[in-house]
């Protein structure tokens, strides 16, 4: 049996463009791709955090260090530029692999920048 887990996300990532007229991806800088162990062409989730919007498209690589995250083709009617979002991605794992899984978390601050990397949430308290 398999389990769909969380592999990474780019959580509270800023909309930096939106092109309703290039082909539906979402652009990425790639140096976010990589720390966040996303794949160029990779099945994403966005979850707009300002408007409560949820879709599904896939990465496609931006300029390394642009900070770019662009919602392309149908993608751009979802969203504003400005908003946050939090793209993530799922993987499915064996039931052996489940007890060393470590989703690639990262945090972003204002203009993309990193804030934090981790693998881990703490447990929510009441």
């Amino acid at each position: 049996m398999y389990s769909t887990l969380l592999k990474g996300k780019l959580h509270m990532a800023r909309v930096t463009q939106a092109e309703l007229w290039y082909d539906g991806s979402c652009a990425i800088d790639s140096d976010l791709v990589k720390l966040a162990g996303l794949r160029e062409f990779e099945k994403i989730d966005i979850y707009n955090v300002d408007n409560g919007e949820r879709f599904s498209t896939y990465v496609i690589l931006a300029e390394a260090g642009s900070k770019t995250i662009s919602m392309n083709g149908a993608a751009a009617r979802r969203v504003q530029v400005g908003d946050r979002v939090i793209i993530a991605a799922y993987g499915q794992y064996a039931e052996a692999d489940l007890a060393d899984h470590a989703p690639k978390l990262v945090y972003l601050a204002e203009g993309n920048a990193v804030e934090r990397t981790t693998n881990t949430i703490p447990v929510q308290v009441d």
